[in-house]
């Protein structure tokens, strides 16, 4: 398979797999207090993390100090941060608002690219950036209307789910300024393992007041699932195509994880499912086809950093 095509299935799968964890989320944070569960995710990553790491590079990669800050900082922003706005989040407002709030993701992600990464976009990335935001947003305007649940603070529970979209969005951007030298399986070990450290102050006193013996068997399935697909398969994916193509490509990809939380909520949770869902998830697909038929030869006139220049050219394994 051509490697642009490649990096294209991999952000698509990886985001599929990031939109089931609104409902897997959701779920979870209804058994276990959110410190608590995130540092069961990420401290079951570690464990299955490190002896594969070991097992496939042998050692780690010698890592600058300017690696480590970015790799600290995309962890942050992406993994501590994202999880305690997005988990807190789904606890204070409706399902469909925090679907309308995780569609901006691309335009943060793009707009990032451009202003920060000094990525130039090209009618088609704009247009594929735009096309994809209106699908997402109409995928849930309608529920939005319908909808008189909204939860017990929606304007806080909003403004938290928004924070986890710049984390999101941060995430992918300080990975672009990371060493491609670094491998994605690297790096999600390293992510996990920082995570989970930075969580376990604050889920120690969560564990010693739970009681462990009220959780179900679908409850320990909720974080086996959260762990390995959404941590270990979805880091390794998003890192895999992001090692390919520039962050603001990516961005159109993010598209994905609103129309995938729409769908598993309506499977799962039996949320309404309406005609605009569908509108909006034709709008998504338009617009990474724009983006995804882009010729290399087009991309490469419209030019990148040299920091993202260097970048598309993979080095690593997924």
């Amino acid at each position: 398979m051509n490697q642009r095509y490649r990096a294209y299935l991999e952000l698509s799968l990886a985001m599929g797999f990031v939109g089931s964890s609104i409902v897997v989320g959701k779920l979870m944070v209804a058994s276990f207090p959110v410190f608590l569960a995130s540092a069961l995710r990420f401290g079951l990553a570690t464990l299955f993390l490190l002896p594969l790491l070991f097992w496939r590079e042998k050692k780690l990669p010698v890592i600058t100090v300017k690696d480590w800050l970015f790799i600290f900082l995309q962890t942050v922003c992406g993994v501590f941060l994202f999880s305690i706005f997005l988990l807190n989040g789904l606890k204070l407002t409706g399902a469909a608002e925090s679907g309308i709030i995780t569609s901006t993701t691309p335009a943060v992600l793009g707009l990032i690219s451009f202003f920060f990464l000094k990525e130039r976009l090209s009618l088609k990335k704009w247009s594929g950036i735009a096309l994809t935001l209106c699908g997402v947003l109409a995928i849930n305007l309608l529920g939005t209307t319908l909808n008189t649940d909204r939860g017990a603070n929606p304007l806080l529970g909003n403004l938290l789910v928004f924070g986890a979209v710049v984390g999101e969005a941060l995430f992918t951007t300080f990975r672009k300024l990371i060493s491609p030298k670094i491998s994605p399986l690297v790096t999600t070990t390293l992510m996990s393992l920082i995570g989970f450290i930075l969580f376990l102050p604050l889920a120690l006193p969560e564990a010693l007041a739970f009681n462990f013996s009220q959780t179900t068997t679908t409850d320990w399935l909720m974080v086996l699932y959260s762990g390995l697909v959404i941590t270990v398969i979805a880091f390794l994916l998003w890192f895999s195509g992001l090692s390919k193509v520039p962050a603001s490509t990516a961005a159109v990809f993010t598209g994905v994880w609103p129309v995938s939380a729409v769908l598993l909520s309506y499977l799962f949770l039996k949320e309404p499912f309406y005609p605009s869902h569908l509108l909006g998830m034709v709008c998504v697909l338009g617009g990474i086809a724009l983006i995804a038929f882009e010729s290399p030869r087009q991309a490469g006139k419209k030019g990148h950093s040299k920091i993202n220049s260097d970048l598309q050219t993979p080095r690593c394994e997924g």
